[in-house]
């Protein structure tokens, strides 16, 4: 199935399910949850599944040769990890099997206006990506900066090489709306950068609207109800 038409004029025509990162980021995440999210993911033939490192390599054995991708965080939730040490996760997470990397970038350093410290930090990791042609997406936590603060953030994303900026961890103060999507989607013009929502994405109309706004990928873990409500609402 494809997007349905109330999505609106100028939406790229894919597979509806490939919108998502399939996602169980919590710390009691168990092997037999994990199994179900692979199991979910292979069934609607997701993007991806979005997991912390440790449940990389039982990801990666479960979806190999599949079409959905290995997701991983790295400096997950906070990013005031060192960047040698998100560098060094990016690397090992990738040699376990993940395809794609979502980084937290050093929020303190972006309020600080340290611009400098912020492009290192995402480069670093873009590095390691692009090294073995892994996606990077760089995770700004736009809850809690400003409008400025979010330009910038896409800016020095999109300089030190990134493939995505997106919206929340999902563990901060607020998630994905469609008005920080629309900022983001006005401060990478130009790019080639895709824009992924996340955080308290609960229902289909409001994946609709962050599509609607400029996402290109949504990270949920209410996926399989959102998918049902679609296919619902399809026929």
């Amino acid at each position: 199935m494809f997007v349905l038409n109330a999505v609106g004029p100028g939406i790229r025509k894919i597979k509806f399910a490939k919108y998502f990162d399939h996602t169980l980021l919590k710390s009691d995440a168990t092997e037999t949850q994990i199994k179900k999210l692979c199991q979910e993911a292979l069934q609607f033939d997701f993007a991806s599944v979005c997991v912390n490192s440790y449940h990389v390599p039982l990801s990666a054995r479960l979806l190999k040769n599949s079409g959905v991708k290995v997701c991983t965080v790295v400096g997950f939730p906070l990013g005031a990890n060192l960047t040698v040490v998100k560098a060094f996760e990016t690397r090992k997470a990738i040699q376990e099997g993940a395809q794609e990397i979502d980084m937290v970038i050093n929020i303190g350093a972006l309020k600080d206006g340290n611009e400098e410290k912020v492009h290192c930090d995402i480069f670093e990791v873009v590095k390691e990506c692009r090294l073995k042609n892994v996606l990077c997406k760089v995770i700004l936590e736009t809850s809690v900066l400003t409008e400025t603060e979010k330009r910038v953030g896409c800016r020095l994303a999109k300089e030190a090489g990134a493939h995505f900026v997106k919206t929340s961890t999902g563990f901060g103060p607020g998630g994905a709306t469609p008005e920080d999507v629309r900022i983001m989607k006005s401060a990478i013009r130009g790019g080639k950068l895709g824009i992924k929502a996340s955080g308290g994405i609960r229902t289909l109309s409001q994946v609709l609207e962050l599509i609607k706004a400029g996402a290109t990928r949504l990270g949920t873990s209410a996926t399989v109800t959102i998918m049902q409500e679609y296919n619902a609402s399809a026929g």
